[in-house]
C-alpha cells in the first residue's frame, strides 16, 4: 500500500477562516488580554453546557488545581484518582500538598467505578477526581450515592466536552466542579486553555479572583469602569491563570461550529466500526464509543497480542512508519517513579489494559479516506504478520 505523504495525527485542530478572522478582529481591536471576548465566551459556554457558572483559565491543569483549592484541599488530605489518565490529574493534588491515591478502572469503559473508588476511601479522603476517559461520561450520580457527603467530587472532563451523562444532561451540568481542556487536540480548542463549570456562585466568584492574582477586579473591568481602579484590594494569594481574548475568539467560533464537528467525529467513528466488521481478527473498543452520548475525543481499541500476533508497541511503531499517528493513552501513573511514594498496591486491570490499548486517529479534520487508510494499513500489517 502506498505510504501517505502527510502525517495523520491522532487529533488535529479543525480551524477555518472563521477562526482566523476572529483572531484578526481581536488583534485589530487593540485589546488582546482577558476582556469582553472572554466574558462572551464564558456566557456562551454556560448556555451550551447548562452550568450556571463557567470560569475560563489557561489550562485544564489550572482548572483542577483551582477547583481543589476552593474546596480547601491541602496537606494531609488524600485525593483518589484513576491511574489511567494524564499526569495533570495526579499532579494537581500534589501542587496543594495533598496525596494522590490511585485506583483501578473498569476494563470496558476504562474509567473508575464506585467499587474501585470505595476500595481506596480512608479517613483522610477529601476528594475524588473522576476522569471521563476518552469522552465517555462516568455516572457521577451513582458515585455520589456511594460516597460520604463530605467527600468532594471533581470532574476531569478534558476529554469530554459535548458528552452526556447517563441521565442525558451535558457533562459540566452535574453541579460538581467540572474541569475542561481546550488544548490543541481537543474537540473544542482555543489553542490552549481550560474552564471550570460549576453551580455555586460564591465559589465561582472566588475562582474569578484566584485566576487573576487574587484581585477582585481585572484589567478589563478597570478599563470599562475607571473607578474600580481606586478600589484595588488583595485579600488572598492568587495566581496568573486567565484565558485571553485571542484564545476566547477562537473558542467562540469553535463553539458555534461544535455540533458540525461532533457530527463529523460520529460519522468517522461509524466508518471505523463498519471497516472493523471485516477485520481479520476481533478488535474491542472502549465501551460506548459508538454511542451518541460519547464525545469521541479518543478512539481507543484493545489490541491483544494473543489475537493480533503482534505486541501493541510493535503495531504502533509500524503504523507510525506509515504516517499514521497511533498513540497510547496512557501509561499507568502508579508505575511511574514520580508517584512511587503514593502507591504501594497493584492495579491489575489498569496494568493489563496499558499493555494493549492503542488510540487510532480521529478528528473533525479527517475525511473518510483517512479512516480507510488507517484500517487498511492495520489490516495489511497484521495479515502479513500472520
Amino acid at each position: 500500500m502506498k505510504r501517505r505523504e502527510t502525517y495523520l495525527a491522532f487529533g488535529i485542530p479543525d480551524f477555518t477562516d472563521a477562526e482566523i478572522n476572529a483572531v484578526t478582529r481581536v488583534m485589530r481591536s487593540g485589546w488582546v488580554g482577558m476582556g469582553q471576548e472572554t466574558i462572551s465566551f464564558e456566557r456562551e459556554l454556560s448556555e451550551y453546557i447548562g452550568a450556571p457558572e463557567v470560569i475560563t483559565v489557561n489550562s485544564c491543569t489550572s482548572a483542577l488545581f483551582l477547583a481543589m483549592l476552593v474546596e480547601g484541599i491541602g496537606p494531609g488530605d488524600e485525593v483518589i484518582v484513576p491511574s489511567l489518565t494524564w499526569c495533570a490529574t495526579a499532579n494537581a493534588p500534589l501542587y496543594l500538598g495533598a496525596t494522590p491515591v490511585f485506583c483501578d478502572v473498569d476494563p470496558g469503559n476504562m474509567s473508575l467505578t464506585p467499587e474501585t473508588v470505595k476500595q481506596n476511601v480512608s479517613s483522610r479522603t477529601k476528594a475524588v477526581i473522576v476522569v471521563h476517559y476518552g469522552g465517555r461520561a462516568v455516572d457521577v450520580g451513582a458515585l455520589r450515592q456511594t460516597l460520604p457527603r463530605d467527600i468532594v467530587i471533581i470532574e476531569d472532563a478534558a476529554h469530554a466536552f459535548g458528552a452526556r451523562y447517563p441521565n442525558g444532561i451535558r457533562v459540566g451540568a452535574s453541579g460538581n466542579s467540572v474541569c475542561f481542556s481546550f488544548y490543541a487536540n481537543k474537540n473544542l480548542t482555543t489553542a490552549d486553555g481550560g474552564a471550570i463549570a460549576l453551580a455555586d456562585p460564591n465559589k465561582a466568584d472566588r475562582l474569578r479572583s484566584l485566576r487573576m492574582s487574587g484581585m477582585v477586579s481585572n484589567a478589563w473591568s478597570r478599563y470599562i469602569d475607571p473607578s474600580s481602579a481606586l478600589k484595588a484590594e488583595l485579600t488572598e494569594l492568587g495566581y496568573k491563570m486567565n484565558l485571553t481574548d485571542l484564545q476566547a475568539a477562537i473558542g467562540r467560533v469553535q463553539l458555534a461550529r461544535f455540533e458540525i464537528m461532533a457530527t463529523r467525529r460520529r460519522d468517522l467513528a461509524e466508518r471505523y466500526r463498519k471497516k472493523f466488521r471485516n477485520f481479520p481478527m476481533p478488535v474491542q473498543f472502549q465501551e460506548g464509543v459508538f454511542e451518541e452520548s460519547h464525545a469521541r475525543h479518543l478512539l481507543v481499541g484493545i489490541f491483544d497480542p494473543s489475537s493480533t500476533g503482534m505486541a501493541r508497541n510493535d503495531i504502533l511503531l509500524a503504523l507510525r512508519q506509515r504516517n499514521i499517528g497511533a498513540s497510547i493513552h496512557y501509561s499507568p501513573l502508579h508505575e511511574m517513579r514520580l508517584y512511587a511514594p503514593y502507591c504501594s498496591q497493584r492495579l491489575p486491570i489498569t496494568e493489563e489494559l496499558a499493555m494493549k490499548i492503542m488510540t487510532l486517529p480521529i478528528s473533525a479534520r479527517m475525511v473518510p479516506d483517512d479512516v480507510d487508510y488507517v484500517v487498511d494499513n492495520l489490516k495489511e500489517l497484521l495479515e502479513c504478520k500472520g
